[in-house]
Formats: structure tokens, C-alpha cells, sequence
């Protein structure tokens, strides 16, 4: 049965999808075999009980300075203008995030803030933006501004979001952690800034919409293959198959976790139903400090629905991933660090001794991927195989 296909797939995210509408278009016969019982990976999104396209795994806004990723993904969808903003709850005020002019102007009245953006301008003249970890590394006001902004901003929500001291995060974290130096309230500066009109779940189905494209849903791929580095060869089922394998699960289940799991965090994520009109000033409002969830979506603002009376709103609570559990048994982000790389160069080693065998996506490469990321390097891989 295997053999009739060019090409298998391990999941249908965008690396997965992706990846198989390219080799479909180049001729080749794609199967995707997907674990869940519907398309589109973290994307899938679906109209709920008041009418609102609600994003089932947390929020996805699209955003891309890849003129070739956006070309390819328009071919599937009708896209909509939509600039991301969001507000953190800080001292019992709404102020914008990142932290900007505008956040210091509400957090610390005129004459202070006068003064902050004055240092500011006079240390880093035109820059549009700075991290936090350059504030810290200053001297006087600028340092004061960097620690407040660590304080107020980061640090809580640091702890909350990957369960450890913020000192003890990978520095990449912190220096994707800017303050931007004017009143830019957007979250993105990206080139294109859009959200697919009619929601990620039906741009996935028209990608996957073709004549060599053969997706199975329900299917736990691991109860299927068997991945051998010892012999460079791949079983599904009794066969050995031969053509390319993209696997875009975690890598380490694919070799039965045998130098160990590695760790992700998760996410617990409560749904609730408003009978209100909005719920909140933006898409997504921060909460820093005190509550034990870390932000809250309002869909509407990122859907452009108008729906008077309701509203759909999702709260996030960081977990531990842990695969067994009730709650918090889905992979969302790799825990970036020195020693979980090193894990997983071990898993990629065994991978690389398969010959057919590729390695695609967040999750079987172990990197904190945005979307239009994930589609670039998909891109890529289908052009290096076909």
C-alpha cells in the first residue's frame, strides 16, 4: 500500500502540508498521516457556539517579511489587513506591549516621561527599538527604565510562561523582548500583516486539495513506523520504505525517547463565552504579574466578526508538557537551552543516518518557529527532495 506514494508525511501542520502540496504540484503522490482527528495542525480553527471563528490552540496572527511565502500562501486563501496589538495589565493600567513611549507617557505621567524618552533618544539617537537586555546593560536612567520593564514586564510573566527564574532562561528568549523608541503600538513590524479571511482551517483544506494529496486523519504514525539508525532503514508496517519520510513530530518519540524526553511547555486553555459585545480594549491583553494565567484572547478583534451581545475570549495557563497528563499533554514550545539542544543533536544524528528520512517543523526540530518560518523552511525541504 505504502509504495503506491512518493512521499509519506508525518503531520499536517503548515510544515507538513506545506511540504506535500509542493511535491504534489512536482508530480509526486503525497501521503499525510495525521494523529489528530482534523487538518491544520495548532492552526485549526472552527466557528463555535456564538458564531466566532475561535483558534482551538491559542492564538495564530500571521505576519511575514517573506514576500515568497505570502505569494505562496495568497494561492489558497483570501487574506485580510490586520495589525496585531496588545495590552499588558501593569500597575492596574492598559499599556501597550512592547513597551513604548505611550506606556511610559500612562505608567509614569508627563514630566517623568518626558524624561525617560529624552534618555532614551539622547543613548539611541534614531532606533526604532531596543531589548531589554541592552536597558539592563546601561548605565543611570536607562538602566532604571530596563529594570522597571524587567520587572513590570518580563520577569513574572518570564516565570509563568517557561516555569523557571528568568536567569535561567536562554538569553534568546530575553532578546526577543524589545522597547520600542516612538508611539508604534503595533506588535509586528513585519512587511505583510494578514489573517486568512476565512480562517486557517480552510486555507488548509485548499492547500491540501489536490489530485496527489492523500490525507489521512486518526492515524498515530508511531503504531505505523519504525525508524532504524542501525540499519538506515524505515518499516511502516512489514515494508521497508525507501522514498522520502518527512516526520514533523518530535523527533525523540520517532527513536522511542531513548536518550530521554524532550521537554516542551504546554498549555492549559480555557474557553469562555461573553454575553457581552467585547470583552476587552484589544485582541490580546498581558497579565504580567498577578493572575496565573498569562494573557487572554478576544477573537473577535483578530476574525474582524461583528457579533453584538457575544464574545468569545481564551485564557492561557502555562504547564509542563507531560504526554500522560489530563491537561497540558500537547508540545507548544521548546525549552531553548544548551542542555535540551544537546539532547536533541543526539536525536538528529539518528535521524541523519537514515537516508530518507527528513526532519521538518517546530516540533522535530526543536526550534521556536513562527509560522511563515515553518512554511520557508517546508518550502525549502520539498525543493531539496523533488
Amino acid at each position: 500500500m505504502y509504495e503506491n506514494f512518493d512521499a509519506i508525511v508525518i503531520g499536517c501542520g503548515f510544515s507538513g502540508a506545506t511540504a506535500a502540496r509542493c511535491l504534489a504540484e512536482k508530480g509526486k503522490k503525497v501521503l499525510i498521516l495525521e494523529k489528530r482527528d482534523h487538518i491544520a495542525g495548532n492552526m485549526y480553527d472552527f466557528i463555535d457556539e456564538n458564531g466566532i471563528l475561535t483558534h482551538k490552540y491559542g492564538p495564530h496572527i500571521f505576519h511575514t517579511n517573506n514576500k515568497t511565502v505570502f505569494e505562496f500562501l495568497k494561492r489558497f486563501t483570501d487574506f485580510m489587513p490586520y495589525e496585531h496589538r496588545v495590552i499588558g495589565r501593569i500597575d492596574g493600567q492598559y499599556v501597550p506591549i512592547p513597551f513604548n513611549f505611550e506606556s511610559a507617557d500612562r505608567l509614569f505621567g508627563k514630566e517623568k516621561s518626558a524624561k525617560i524618552k529624552e534618555a532614551l533618544k539622547k543613548e539611541y539617537g534614531d532606533r526604532e527599538k531596543v531589548t531589554v537586555n541592552e536597558l539592563l546593560e546601561g548605565q543611570g536612567e536607562i538602566r532604571k527604565i530596563g529594570e522597571f520593564v524587567f520587572e513590570k514586564v518580563f520577569l513574572h510573566y518570564t516565570a509563568k510562561q517557561w516555569g523557571m527564574p528568568p536567569e535561567k532562561v536562554d538569553k534568546s528568549v530575553l532578546s526577543r523582548v524589545p522597547v520600542v523608541l516612538g508611539y508604534d503600538d503595533r506588535y509586528f513590524q513585519d512587511t505583510y500583516q494578514y489573517m486568512p479571511k476565512d480562517g486557517y482551517t480552510k486555507l488548509f483544506e485548499n492547500m491540501l486539495r489536490h489530485e496527489n494529496i492523500t490525507v489521512k486523519t486518526n492515524v498515530d504514525a508511531l503504531s505505523l513506523i519504525h525508524a532504524d539508525a542501525q540499519s538506515g532503514k524505515v518499516t511502516i508496517g512489514d515494508e521497508v520504505y525507501e522514498k522520502p519520510i518527512i516526520w514533523t513530530a518530535p523527533a525523540d518519540e520517532l527513536f522511542g525517547c531513548v536518550f530521554g524526553r524532550l521537554p516542551y511547555r504546554s498549555l492549559y486553555l480555557k474557553i469562555e463565552h461573553i454575553n457581552k459585545t467585547w470583552f476587552q480594549p484589544a485582541a490580546v491583553v498581558n497579565y504580567p504579574n498577578e493572575e496565573d494565567f498569562t494573557r487572554i484572547t478576544e477573537f473577535k478583534y483578530l476574525t474582524g466578526q461583528r457579533i453584538e451581545g457575544k464574545t468569545t475570549i481564551m485564557k492561557e495557563y502555562p504547564m509542563q508538557y507531560d504526554p500522560n497528563a489530563e491537561k497540558g499533554n500537547i508540545p507548544y514550545y521548546p525549552i531553548v537551552g544548551q542542555e535540551n539542544q544537546a539532547l536533541y543533536d543526539k536525536y538528529a544524528e539518528l535521524a541523519g543516518k537514515i537516508g530518507n528520512l527528513y526532519l521538518c517543523g517546530r516540533l522535530a526540530q526543536y526550534r521556536y518557529f513562527n509560522m511563515d518560518a515553518a512554511v520557508a523552511e517546508a518550502l525549502k525541504l520539498a525543493e531539496r527532495i523533488s
